[in-house]
């Protein structure tokens, strides 16, 4: 007999029987999961099994219940178990289950395009679905390559990112990503990827003690590198508006603003991806919103649906859709599911949910409560520095606060998966701790959470913080 989740609540299993055995012996045998290390697990490492969520929290096959303090990752704005969002997929199955958005439209990709216009900043009216984030970062450098063809500047094909930048897995995307570790294995990777700086000041080593002049040197590192590379060979810049991979790497003043300019001024695209970062997740629809900038092109996904759905979208300003409305003009490019009915049906019912019950305006006021408890925290000797924004913060581990000193590789594999992994796991609570870059802990829970879930965060983190240094 297999599994359910109805035996399995109905049942209140507390301990592994006989089918949630089995279960975790056919994950085991042939479940590849996504970056994760396949052979940790064997009968005494068990896959954590999810059978079902509600709000904030989701349990697993032993009825335990976790809150879920990543949003899945980064992507459930609404909570797990809407019923009406599960009804908005169920409805336009039964109408049409799927067309493709080549040569062809229907409703729920026409309305929802429509609908995601009239949210951006700007002139950003035009909108390209795809199934995922990394497919509209793919899509973006693309049509950056594309557009610039089209206007007869044949050798604009590079692109500019950041140190420790993470824009997805799939070639392209890959080749922007700034994270050795994730790049080695697949290398040689798309020629054309520039690095520069990110924005961590935390981490600074110019202009340390001056956060307006180190906005100033960071966003003129970028102007270097288009300098460096000769302008006429730059496609585009793509920056997010909080940098997820590193440990929230928050834009100091004026930063995005320099950084538009600066495109502007050598006719370069700026793409800000905001796979993570748009529908609410920093208290805006999206991130240049929030940081009052207007890209040329805006990558996005997760909070898109809430995560009911696989949906993802690259919106572009009128101008740079200009070369594409030429009668025998086509961007030559496209995916299978992109624009899916159900899911943009889905993406609908979303964003009028978010609307109806002023999500946007919860995070806003909620913001500065989440802000304030995790502050709480830098008492506690290994945390190094909180930053963030919204309801998307990262805590930065240090092995002593005064030097900012950090870990030796053998240190911080057992401070991050020896111990903090597991022990924030144990004691209820889902986040990450990441090592791309410095050690960090990242924070994304669901945005309907209130001051109660932010309270069971802070409590469970100080909880296993406070021995984290004698642990290693």
């Amino acid at each position: 007999m297999t599994v359910t989740e109805e035996h399995l609540i109905s049942d209140g299993v507390g301990a592994m029987n006989d089918e949630a055995h089995e279960l975790a012996e056919k994950a085991r045998r042939h479940l590849w999961m996504h970056f994760s290390r396949m052979g940790s697990y064997s009968e005494t490492q068990e896959i954590p099994i999810m059978v079902r969520g509600e709000g904030c929290y989701v349990w697993d096959i032993r009825g335990k219940k976790y809150m879920d303090g990543l949003a899945g990752l980064f992507t459930s704005q609404l909570g797990h178990g809407r019923a009406d969002l599960a009804q908005a997929a169920a409805t336009q199955a039964e109408t049409l289950e799927y067309f493709p958005v080549w040569t062809y439209a229907h409703p729920p990709a026409i309305n929802l395009a429509a609908k995601i216009a009239s949210l951006t900043p700007g002139d950003l009216n035009r909108v390209f679905f795809t199934g995922s984030g990394g497919e509209a970062v793919e899509s973006a450098w693309k049509l950056a390559k594309q557009y610039h063809r089209a206007r007869g500047d044949y050798d604009r094909y590079k692109v500019i990112s950041r140190a420790i930048a993470y824009h997805g897995t799939t070639m392209g995307a890959l080749s922007i990503t700034t994270i050795p570790g994730m790049r080695t294995p697949f290398e040689p990777l798309v020629p054309g990827a520039i690095k520069v700086p990110n924005t961590n000041f935390y981490r600074a080593e110019e202009h340390s003690d001056d956060i307006n002049d180190f906005s100033q040197w960071a966003a003129d590192e970028i102007e270097r590198a288009i300098l460096r590379e000769d302008p006429e060979t730059v496609a585009a810049v793509f920056v997010e508006p909080v940098q997820n991979s590193g440990g929230c790497i928050t834009p100091p003043p004026e930063y995005l603003k320099k950084v538009r300019e600066i495109c502007t001024k050598y006719g370069v695209l700026m793409v800000s991806d905001e796979v993570i970062c748009a529908f609410g997740r920093l208290g805006e629809w999206f991130g240049a919103t929030k940081f009052d900038y207007v890209p040329d092109i805006i990558t996005c996904a997760k909070g898109l649906t809430s995560g009911y759905s696989p949906l993802g979208a690259m919106i572009v300003r009128d101008e740079i859709m200009k070369p594409f409305l030429e009668a025998d003009a086509s961007f030559l490019h496209g995916f299978t599911f992109a624009g899916h009915p159900v899911s943009c049906a889905v993406a609908l019912k979303n964003i009028e949910i978010f609307e109806n019950e002023d999500i946007l305006g919860h995070v806003r006021r909620t913001a500065p409560i989440f802000k304030e408890a995790l502050n709480s925290l830098k008492d506690i000797p290994i945390v190094g520095d909180v930053r963030g924004e919204g309801f998307f913060y990262g805590i930065e581990l240090v092995s002593d606060q005064a030097t900012k000193g950090s870990f030796t590789p053998e240190q911080e594999e057992n401070l991050l998966r020896g111990y903090l992994s597991g022990a924030l796991y144990e004691n209820g609570l889902i986040c990450r701790a990441d090592d791309r870059g410095d050690p960090v802990i990242a924070l994304s829970p669901p945005l309907i959470s209130g001051e109660k879930e932010i309270d069971f965060i802070v409590s469970t983190l100080r909880k296993v913080l406070e021995p984290a240094l004698d642990k290693i």
